[in-house]
């Protein structure tokens, strides 16, 4: 039953429309640069084809899922079978059905132990000319040439297609490989184009491309605006937990991240919070290690293992001898390229250059690892900031790893430690932010614009509406907290008020309820408030905030609105600065907040509400509740 739970939610959210918002004129502030952008895109995002040209050659990336299809059909006898068995935990034969078809369809994709690939395959295309936008437009009634089409259209509005052009690589080799094409590209551009310099948008994967392109070839000075959103700069978490096969599927994060790319208003991720199901994580692991054979000496897939566990897979998964060329690759990539970044980048900027990181944070590995992460790529790895796991902070008085002449690089919620990132001055964290979502939250959309096509924020201090640290503001939150008289992310005696947002783009929201774990205030509610999509409401507060600095505290808002799920939460943590540091302690603390619900239920309630899924309803009715009731007393 919990199964069938599990996938028909999914599959739900899965099938929603995905709400759309408008660009809206003028978002771009400033001066557009002359210069073309090149998108260097996310994984895998290079047709691939084995053959002498491409209309005569098989497609071997770019894959045919009508075919696909066909093959799902001529087995669905034994993948019957096997969901049957799967049914009563044997994994196997459902997996050997799968790997058998996956070993097939990857089998040209294949490469040697070396790191070679074991066919000789060729890209879509790879001149400037046969890349550009306007020219894929013409050519093509299919997108299927074309990058990140959804922004590509944003991009245009500004500077037109007839300026973006698309790179291309073979995804499957390492980020050294890749980043050389890249070079290749931006001269092509430049001669196709007549421009000195190119602009690059780079995403998840594009993002280590561009990253190691900066660090090997950045002295050239062809490129003026670098802004690399949600990049896998240092290794991508996932990878060591599929290639490793230690999956534990968080299905609630799944849920979450499934709202955040349709931009759901309604909320479902609670639902799921107490099905942290294991029979995913069985699938999965049982099925990884069969088809490591066809993809497990993929190059990018082992410059996509963090520094922190690379030894460690290599010594499970390869083989010294076999994979000596391999290895020497992967090991300079770890152990010259990326710790080189941090001083190539800043010789960069010295020398004129724009570079920019959009990260997102605040979320689990979707995959198991406890790392605080975009779901996909650990923060840490993207940005080169230190952080505490997930679910944690840094204990109260913590002071940052390096000085960063006196500039404060600590979070709000003190579980990020900028002061160590690749660019501490030009990183900016998205705390809710999930992989792929840049697009999807509007303030990362137009912080992205704006660095991209404009040469005017030129680090984090150069605009105050776009601070360093901010909670994303994607519609699936429904709401954005933040105190008045205050920066972004703080509390100090100079709040006045609390600042609610309705961040839905259709959705009414009302207030229905706000409590604080470590402040002891009480707001003025009204619930019949109605707040409009994108509108905000000042509610007023009394009480006392402590004359402290160095610590935080939690805020909770409880809501209802006219969706599937009337009601939903959500916390946003905020560091205190009003006085005297406190005394610096070592270790972590828990995030969590405490609520009213905390100090009734024991343990034993709570098993059995989390049992029947029930834990997360109950909890929010008991503190909208409680805090009305609360409020009846007081008057």
């Amino acid at each position: 039953m919990k199964k069938l739970l599990c996938v028909m939610l999914t599959m739900i959210m899965l099938i929603l429309p995905c709400t759309t918002f408008a660009s809206a004129a003028g978002e771009v502030k400033g001066d557009l640069t002359e210069y073309p952008v090149i998108i260097v895109p996310g994984y895998s995002s290079t047709n691939l084809y084995y053959g002498d040209s491409l209309e005569t050659g098989e497609a071997v990336w770019g894959l045919d899922f009508d075919h696909v299809l066909d093959r799902v059909l001529a087995r669905i006898a034994e993948l019957g079978i096997g969901l049957g068995l799967f049914a009563f935990d044997n994994a196997e034969y459902i997996t050997d059905v799968v790997a058998e078809e996956m070993l097939v369809l990857f089998e040209k994709l294949r490469c040697n132990p070396d790191g070679t690939s074991a066919y000789e395959l060729h890209q879509d295309y790879t001149e400037a000319e046969d890349k550009n936008n306007a020219v894929l437009m013409e050519r093509f009634d299919t997108t299927i040439y074309r990058q990140e089409v959804e922004i590509a259209e944003e991009i245009a509005s500004y500077i037109g297609h007839e300026n973006i052009y698309n790179f291309s690589c073979d995804f499957r080799m390492g980020a050294e490989f890749c980043a050389g094409q890249l070079d290749e590209f931006v001269q092509s551009v430049k001669k196709h184009s007549g421009k000195d310099k190119v602009n690059l948008f780079a995403v998840s994967h594009g993002g280590q491309v561009s990253a190691t392109y900066l660090a090997l070839y950045g002295h050239k000075g062809d490129v003026d605006n670098a802004v690399l959103t949600i990049p896998a700069i240092g290794g991508a978490g996932i990878a060591y937990d599929a290639m490793m096969a230690c999956v534990e599927f968080d299905e609630e994060c799944l849920v979450r991240f499934v709202e955040n790319g349709t931009m759901t208003e309604e909320n479902y991720n609670w639902l799921v919070k107490a099905h942290q199901l294991g029979f995913v994580d069985t699938l999965l692991n049982t099925l990884f290690p069969k088809i490591l054979p066809a993809i497990g000496y993929w190059g990018s897939l082992w410059d996509f293992i963090t520094v922190d566990k690379y030894e460690k897979a290599k010594a499970t998964l390869l083989d010294s001898e076999e994979s000596a060329r391999l290895i020497a690759i992967s090991d300079r990539f770890h152990y010259e390229i990326l710790p080189s970044m941090p001083e190539k980048f800043a010789k960069c900027i010295e020398n004129g250059m724009n570079i920019s990181i959009i990260a997102g944070t605040g979320n689990r590995i979707v995959s198991g690892m406890p790392e605080n992460s975009d779901g996909i790529i650990t923060t840490a790895a993207s940005t080169g900031a230190t952080c505490a796991p997930y679910g944690q902070r840094f204990a109260d008085g913590y002071k940052q790893i390096n000085p960063c002449g006196g500039k404060d690089k600590v979070s709000p919620a003190m579980d990020i430690d900028a002061s160590t990132a690749y660019l501490p001055d030009n990183t900016w964290f998205v705390d809710g932010l999930f992989h792929g979502m840049t697009y999807k939250d509007n303030y990362t959309r137009v912080l992205m614009m704006n660095l991209l096509l404009t040469d005017d924020i030129t680090d984090v201090y150069s605009a105050p509406e776009f601070p360093q640290f901010k909670y994303s503001t994607n519609a699936s939150h429904t709401v954005h907290a933040s105190f008045g008289g205050c920066r972004e992310g703080f509390v100090s005696g100079g709040a006045d008020k609390l600042v609610v947002m309705n961040t839905c783009a259709n959705s009414t929201v009302r207030i229905a309820a706000i409590e604080c774990d470590g402040l002891d205030l009480v707001f003025d509610i009204d619930p019949f408030a109605d707040i409009a999509p994108g509108a905000t409401i000042e509610i007023p507060f009394t009480g006392d905030i402590p004359e402290v600095s160095g610590t935080t505290a939690s805020v909770t808002v409880y809501y209802a609105m006219d969706t599937i799920t009337p009601i939903g939460y959500r916390t946003q943590t905020f560091r205190i600065m009003n006085g005297e540091a406190v005394e610096t302690q070592e270790g972590f603390e828990d995030l969590e907040p405490t609520t009213p619900f905390d100090g009734i239920a024991d343990n034993n309630i709570n098993a059995i509400l989390k049992k029947f899924g029930f834990r997360e309803l109950v909890a929010m009715l008991y503190n909208i509740i409680f805090y009305w009731y609360d409020m009846l007393i007081a008057f």
